[in-house]
């Protein structure tokens, strides 16, 4: 399987690089990993509804340039489905044996993602009602993306 994790905005501190280098090392046994790192848009601070949305759209047409159509899209998004992490694995299972052997997560950045993304998505994905900084949620998402592959294979560490 072939993961290719879509991320706005450049991980900086050196833990969140080490962690996320740690869980690409342990998902390399089960699957082909990409991260791609899209810079971010700058928001000026007093940033208007129009002038979010155009950062939005600019940032939107960045990620899609980089999918395919072969792409099965996963987008992180609060609105989205939450589900379990035995729920996700079997997701990804279901992918996998009906031929959908590309998934892109999409991770957006501040101001989350443009509607052209979501709708491009198969799956709107939500870990919480809560926001969480983009940064450590790459680490969120690796860590299940891990634990759902440890679930497939019937290994123990998901418990």
């Amino acid at each position: 399987m072939n993961i290719h994790i879509i991320c706005v905005g450049k991980l900086k501190e050196t833990y969140f690089v080490d962690a996320c280098k740690e869980y690409m090392k342990r998902l390399s046994r089960f699957a082909k990993l990409k991260i791609t790192e899209l810079l971010d848009e700058p928001i000026p601070e007093k940033a208007s509804a129009r002038e979010e949305e155009v950062i939005l759209e600019k940032e939107g047409q960045k990620i899609l340039s980089h999918l395919s159509r072969q792409d099965t899209v996963i987008s992180l998004c609060v609105e989205g489905k939450q589900m379990s992490s035995e729920k996700l694995a079997a997701y990804i299972s279901d992918c996998a044996l009906s031929g959908k052997s590309n998934l892109a997560f999409i991770i957006g950045g501040s101001l989350g993602l443009s509607d052209e993304v979501k709708k491009r998505a198969a799956l709107r994905l939500s870990f919480s009602e809560m926001t969480f900084p983009h940064q450590l949620m790459r680490v969120v998402l690796l860590e299940q993306i891990y634990r759902a592959f440890k679930i497939n294979a019937n290994e123990a560490y998901h418990k």
